[in-house]
């Protein structure tokens, strides 16, 4: 399955704010060095991309980040700390307030809760001299990569595991979830990162889907398909790489995703729980994470 052939897949969800950093004059959402705030919580998949390419850009200075707790304290996976946020921006604002959310610091409002969006924008206005996470001429790759990740890895391996779900279908979903590892495994094999020798945004996206795939998905699926998953030797030694880098590893709370998984999910645990493919933390430097301020 290539990259491509999921860019024309619809988009799972619809963000509540979707305000962009230097990209529309009237919105005046200027690219000033820290005026513009994230609020994260690291057991949240979006929002652990979002601060592993706040550190991949080195951005500690430039974009302050505040720490939300790793158990929503709200329902519809709400963090009360981020209500008054938006109630500024929108006025009996009906939804959860969610994270990752980019704020400004300035008028006190939300500009985007849309984490590709988010980390886009971190950097191309402040990434400057950093890692070319977003190369010219790549947006439909690293696009494709992000669907991929999305409905080939996590939505598949959901539906695996789905305890409501008949045998064909969670076999059928089953195939497909391997069919997209085999993939990604021969692109792995024949290269050091997902589009090719230079780290970029579609690292961080399939890193953080592997990282979900062991830590969240893993719960509900059988030893043997856990087996079966763990049996892509360069995709998992890949993943360890980069869990041994600065600006990945030290993000990881595996404890607040184990707890944010077991809070939220009714699902059945089923054998594969037991079988573990990677330690993580085994893999992961002494190294101090994104700083909270």
């Amino acid at each position: 399955m290539s990259a491509h052939a999921l860019t024309a897949l619809p988009p799972s969800s619809v963000p509540a704010f979707r305000g962009r950093i230097g990209r529309d004059a009237r919105s005046g959402h200027y690219a000033v060095p820290r005026r513009y705030r994230l609020h994260l919580s690291l057991s949240c998949p979006h929002c652990l991309r979002t601060a592993v390419t706040h550190s991949l850009l080195g951005l500690d200075e430039v974009c302050p980040v505040t720490l939300l707790p790793a158990v929503p304290d709200g329902p519809g996976g709400e963090h009360s700390a981020l209500r008054p946020l938006y109630e500024a921006s929108a006025h009996h604002y009906p939804g959860a307030a969610v994270a990752p959310v980019l704020s400004d610091d300035w008028s006190g409002r939300i500009v985007s809760t849309h984490a590709p969006d988010i980390m886009r924008d971190l950097a191309r206005h402040f990434g400057a001299g950093r890692d070319v996470l977003y190369p010219q001429g790549a947006d439909a790759e690293l696009e494709g990569v992000r669907r991929l990740c999305a409905q080939g890895l996590e939505a598949a391996a959901q539906r695996a595991g789905r305890a409501d779900a008949g045998a064909e279908e969670r076999a059928d979903a089953l195939t497909s979830l391997l069919c997209t590892l085999r993939a990604l495994e021969g692109r792995l094999e024949r290269q050091e990162y997902v589009l090719g020798n230079q780290l970029t945004a579609a690292d961080v996206e399939l890193w953080v889907s592997l990282v979900q795939l062991d830590t969240v998905h893993r719960w509900h699926l059988d030893a043997d398909a856990v087996h079966r998953i763990a049996g892509h030797p360069h995709l998992w030694a890949y993943a360890r790489r980069l869990a041994a880098r600065p600006a990945f590893g030290p993000h990881l709370d595996l404890d607040g995703i184990a707890r944010r998984h077991h809070a939220r999910c009714r699902g059945l645990e089923a054998a594969g729980a037991a079988v573990q493919i990677l330690d993580w933390a085994a893999h992961v430097p002494d190294s101090a994470p994104v700083r909270a301020s």
